[in-house]
């Protein structure tokens, strides 16, 4: 039964009995309390119970539904926090609203402990704003730049991260601007947007931004490979120095970039390089012994070694000592490590 039929039937009831008892005539009933005096007809004193039963009745059924309301209310109002907690976590971002219903404070805690991904397949809810989230990570996550402010996207998340890197593999102009100011951006960004400029750009504007990259040994290669590839506008042998200089190269490393240069400089200018490099790092000796070796510097390769101890360089050594006899070979066909 409905909450106002139930009053209308009970006042009905209440009408109804009322007149019944009246109808009888009892007569007067008096009530002395504490010298207090009350005569009221019979028909009242037994109605009276009644009404005030049905005003509790009508009381707790009002108070018990009110709280009902604020319950639903709030239920109400978590479930909305809970979309927002959704979309905050697919969205890497922070959530500090408090949930009020225990089923959701325990929900929202264990999500809480979760990193929620979105799969490739297509996605559907009721909700437009969880769609268009979830698709714009979906794009996000297969390489496209998404330029939507309404995404409010955390800066220091991967997302966001990934984001910034489709808009350097997107737009080189913005890959150069990154390298401008690389304070900005964070490390992963910057070596994409140098990969990029070095990709498309020419070596005279490479060269004005590489100075503003904090090189590894990947990107001095893809570096040093570009500057082979464009040696007319390249560098002197002064900056490679400077850069392997903080690259902290093994022999290895200098062998490598020996073969990068020797079929792009001329002879003279790569005995020169990796003299100079040999004279102010040791390490770079071996690459040194393999240039001279490739251009049969053979008085120059004894000056090399002639100052090593015994343990030293021992392949160079035999290598020319096979040359001096007569044997050809070269320093891919026996180990010089």
């Amino acid at each position: 039964m409905g909450f106002k039929k139930y009053v209308v039937f009970s006042i009905l009831f209440i009408v109804a009995m009322y007149g019944y008892v009246f109808s009888l005539e009892l007569g007067d009933y008096k009530v002395t309390i504490l010298d207090i005096s009350l005569a009221l007809p019979v028909a009242v004193w037994i109605i009276v119970p009644v009404v005030l039963l049905f005003i509790a009745t009508i009381g707790h059924i009002l108070f018990y539904g009110l709280i009902s309301v604020f319950k639903q209310r709030a239920i109400n109002k978590d479930s909305e926090m809970m979309l927002s907690l959704l979309k905050s976590n697919l969205l890497e971002k922070s959530f500090n609203k408090r949930f009020k219903t225990k089923a959701f404070k325990s929900l929202s805690s264990i999500l809480g402990q979760f990193q929620l991904s979105v799969k490739d397949n297509t996605f559907s809810s009721t909700d437009e704003e969880l769609n268009k989230i979830v698709a714009s990570i979906q794009d996000i996550k297969v390489g496209k730049h998404i330029n939507d402010k309404s995404l409010k996207l955390s800066e220091i998340s991967s997302l966001a991260n990934q984001n910034m890197i489709n808009k350097v593999n997107e737009q080189i102009d913005f890959a150069v601007d990154v390298l401008k100011k690389t304070e900005n951006y964070s490390a992963e960004v910057v070596n994409q947007a140098f990969k990029n400029v070095l990709r498309d750009k020419t070596m005279t504007t490479v060269k004005k931004l590489y100075k503003n990259i904090k090189l590894d040994k990947e990107l001095a290669k893809l570096l040093f490979e570009k500057d082979a590839a464009n040696n007319e506008f390249g560098f002197t042998s002064e900056e490679i120095l400077k850069i392997v200089k903080d690259l902290n190269y093994t022999n290895e490393d200098y062998l490598s970039l020996a073969k990068n240069y020797e079929t792009i400089l001329q002879p003279d200018q790569i005995i020169a390089l990796f003299e100079k490099l040999s004279t102010e790092l040791d390490e770079a000796t071996p690459a040194y012994l393999h240039v001279l070796f490739e251009y049969e510097m053979i008085e120059k390769i004894r000056e090399v070694v002639a100052p090593s101890s015994e343990g030293e360089l021992t392949a160079y050594k035999a290598l020319l000592d096979l040359k001096e006899a007569g044997k050809h070979y070269d320093l891919e066909s026996i180990s010089y490590k």
